[in-house]
């Protein structure tokens, strides 16, 4: 490719967006540099109406100087047919257009020529200086052809030449100016029609991209919410569970010895039983909100007995008593300290505390049967801080308690989830040891 060369796009009437479906029709490979069918007949049609001006130009030149005519519009129809070579070679046809100035051939050539120059992607500076070699040439032919029209004429000698410098600057500015800046133009409007294609590209990978991430994220947030949710049915459930089994253990012992005692394990096994239906109820509460919603979804159905408001807004530290009474009512030995002044540590965190203290007393009654246990609770200035200890086993029979191995890790990741500490891990007596730290800067 020529150093001359430089590309320039489809510049038909209405910029290619509007044209007729057949004019899109890409032309086959072989076809040079023209990318579209309607750019070659555009190309085509100008070039044979400048290979017509330029011969009838070139023959009436030729007669002028006394070469034949023929061979004068022979070389019109070269020099006019270069116009064909424009979207390839701009500067080249400007180059010919003003070389043909002096004989006053290639008027079309030389308009057409500026302004492909001027649109096409040839540096400025180019496009300038051969804008300026065409008028100045448009200028000295205009003012030879003034001089000579009025040689032998006295009429305003003293005004000949400033007029003739005046009309012939007109007539070069008025050749030239038009196409050079209607092609800066259409350059202009090109590069600011492609940068903002580029810019809405960009954008809409930026969405793409936005889009992929929040759904990342959702997926993550249904993963930990779904985490979340198992955590607390897997606590609650293996609470109370246990509990319920414990005491239909003893219940069993005592039926036909002890009826009234009997009864109220039996009302004690309910009221657990309702407990542990009132806490999921809580729990799937946050999966059932858009069925709730629906004016056609059912209502949720009411407890057997009156719901407190500690309930209902999930498990505080001020319920670790009631926790501790329960597993006592349940043959358990557990004893409660608390150290530090009570004061509200945040719902999340309180609830996290609890539930490390409810896992932590159903594994004592899972794996050491008949075991005391010490929940210590702490208040400090940073931080609440809990230790549950238990001994080993008496030899009491364990209760058939299945486990999955989860109680110890959900514990460590509701500490963890709040930037806590937490470890578990046997005792030198044979015993073992659940200790957890939250801060409460992230209450």
């Amino acid at each position: 490719m020529s150093t001359t060369g430089a590309h320039v796009p489809d510049d038909g009437a209405g910029g290619g967006a509007a044209g007729s479906t057949a004019a899109q029709v890409l032309l086959p490979a072989g076809w040079w540099w023209w990318q579209r069918r309607r750019s070659f007949l555009l190309d085509a049609t100008l070039a044979a109406i400048s290979a017509i001006e330029c011969a009838f130009e070139g023959g009436t030149f030729a007669d002028r100087v006394g070469v034949p005519a023929f061979l004068g519009a022979l070389i019109g129809v070269l020099v006019g047919g270069v116009l064909l070579l424009r979207r390839r070679w701009p500067v080249a046809v400007v180059l010919v257009g003003i070389a043909m100035t002096p004989a006053q051939m290639g008027f079309l050539l030389s308009l057409v020529g500026l302004y492909t120059l001027a649109a096409s992607e040839v540096p400025r500076r180019i496009t300038a200086a051969l804008a300026g070699m065409n008028g100045f040439g448009t200028m000295l032919v205009a003012v030879i052809q003034f001089q000579d029209n009025l040689d032998g004429s006295d009429d305003g000698s003293a005004l000949r030449m400033p007029v003739t410098l005046f009309v012939s600057i007109l007539m070069a500015l008025g050749l030239t100016g038009p196409p050079v800046l209607l092609g800066l133009y259409v350059r202009a409007r090109r590069r600011l029609v492609e940068s903002l294609r580029e810019r809405a590209d960009g954008l809409e990978r930026e969405l793409e991209l936005l889009a992929e991430k929040a759904a990342e994220r959702a997926e993550r947030a249904r993963a930990e919410e779904r985490t979340r949710i198992a955590r607390d049915m897997h606590d609650v459930v293996a609470h109370r569970v246990s509990l319920m089994v414990v005491h239909a253990a003893a219940l069993k012992a005592v039926a036909l010895k002890d009826p009234r005692k009997a009864s109220a394990g039996a009302e004690l096994i309910g009221d657990m039983g309702r407990q542990a239906l009132t806490e999921l109820r809580q729990m799937l509460g946050v999966l059932r909100t858009s069925e709730a919603a629906s004016p056609a979804a059912s209502p949720a159905p009411v407890p057997d007995r009156p719901v407190s408001r500690e309930e209902e807004e999930g498990p505080t530290l001020a319920r670790l008593a009631a926790l501790v009474e329960e597993s006592q009512a349940a043959g358990m030995g557990v004893e409660l300290t608390v150290e530090g002044a009570k004061r509200p540590c945040g719902a999340r965190i309180e609830a996290t505390v609890y539930r490390v203290v409810q896992e932590a007393l159903t594994n004592v009654r899972k794996h050491a049967a008949g075991a005391s246990a010490v929940v210590r609770l702490a208040y400090r200035e940073a931080e609440v801080a809990v230790l549950i200890t238990n001994g080993p086993s008496d030899g009491t029979p364990q209760t058939a308690l299945p486990g999955g191995g989860h109680g110890l890790t959900g514990m460590r990741e509701r500490v963890t989830s709040h930037g806590g500490g937490f470890a578990a891990g046997p005792t030198p007596d044979g015993g073992f040891r659940v200790s957890a730290m939250v801060p409460l800067q992230n209450a």
